[in-house]
């Protein structure tokens, strides 16, 4: 039996145990297939990556392009403004005007009198005659825009009249708005209503004017009402058009604003900048520039953020 079992021993060759360790070919393929998954699966997380880099590298490059130049244009016209103070000195510089409007801004609402208040006060009034204005001139330029450009009898006969009144000085329409009303704020508000109308009517009709006309040949063989053809066909065609000329309007109305209110006189922006003017402190009336500035600049993006929102595709 043992010499059996040792002559058995001699005859197994290492080839022999090399086939016996080898896996099954089922085996062998499902080690290739996981294989190849895992590469691919490392690929595709390879390229992912890089790509997350190159749009974060793309990002940045187009922050530091948007960017840069702005802050470049405010540091050069920084630098001369401080130069002009050497040749005007009365002018103030920078530095001696930030100092003002940090003073000035610690305790924008504060109340010492009706003509003794807060910047805050102050713009927030000018606002408000603004709002008011705008708001009536929006209420009656757009739908008659609307009208204008939907007639073209009605056109024909508002053209003149438009073409006559538009060019107008804003303050010429004062003393009509202090005839009428007896009172300088809704004198004001007139002001801004009657210039800031014909943006909003001219944009209106003109969006109203250039809708193709087989558009509307089609509502009137399908006999769609004027309401239908309002708010299937005119409304969205003319939004675009009708944003713009809210936005110019918007525009319009805080500029006339501040120059009625010089006139006016009461609380506003407008009054403030002048009494400033009547005190000689400089450093307030250029703070009073920028602040019109900055707060026409923040109604004219948040027109541009509402437009956005609305648009039709």
């Amino acid at each position: 039996m043992t010499a059996t079992l040792t002559i058995d021993a001699m005859l197994t060759t290492p080839g022999d145990a090399f086939v016996a360790a080898m896996p099954a070919p089922e085996a062998v393929v499902e080690i290739t297939a996981l294989t190849a998954k895992q590469i691919a699966a490392a690929a595709d997380r390879e390229a992912q990556t890089q790509l997350a880099v190159r749009r974060r590298r793309e990002r940045l490059a187009s922050l530091v392009q948007s960017i840069v130049p702005g802050l470049v244009g405010i540091l050069i016209f920084l630098l001369l403004w401080q130069g002009l103070t050497h040749v005007a000195t009365q002018i103030p510089g920078p530095a001696k005007v930030w100092d003002s409007a940090v003073k000035l801004f610690s305790d924008p609402f504060y109340r010492k009198g009706p003509n003794d208040q807060g910047i805050g006060w102050n713009i927030l009034a000018s606002l408000q005659r603004v709002g008011l204005g705008f708001g009536l001139a929006a209420l009656v330029g757009i739908p008659a825009g609307f009208m204008i450009g939907r007639f073209e009898y009605l056109n024909r006969m508002t053209s003149p009249i438009i073409s006559l009144l538009r060019p107008v000085s804003p303050l010429a329409w004062l003393p009509i708005g202090l005839m009428v009303f007896k009172a300088a704020n809704p004198a004001a508000i007139w002001v801004i209503f009657i210039c800031s109308i014909w943006p909003m009517i001219i944009n209106t009709a003109t969006g109203v004017q250039r809708i193709p006309q087989d558009y509307l040949n089609v509502a009137r063989v399908l006999n769609l009402s004027e309401w239908k053809v309002f708010t299937k066909i005119l409304f969205p065609a003319v939004l675009p058009y009708m944003l713009t000329g809210v936005k110019l309007s918007i525009g319009v109305a805080w500029l006339v604003i501040v120059a009625a209110e010089m006139l006016t006189g009461g609380v506003g922006i407008g009054f403030w900048l002048w009494d400033e003017w009547n005190n000689l402190v400089v450093e307030h009336i250029i703070i009073a520039i920028f602040t019109i500035g900055l707060v026409g600049l923040l109604l004219e993006q948040a027109l541009i953020w509402i437009a956005k929102r609305f648009q039709f595709d």
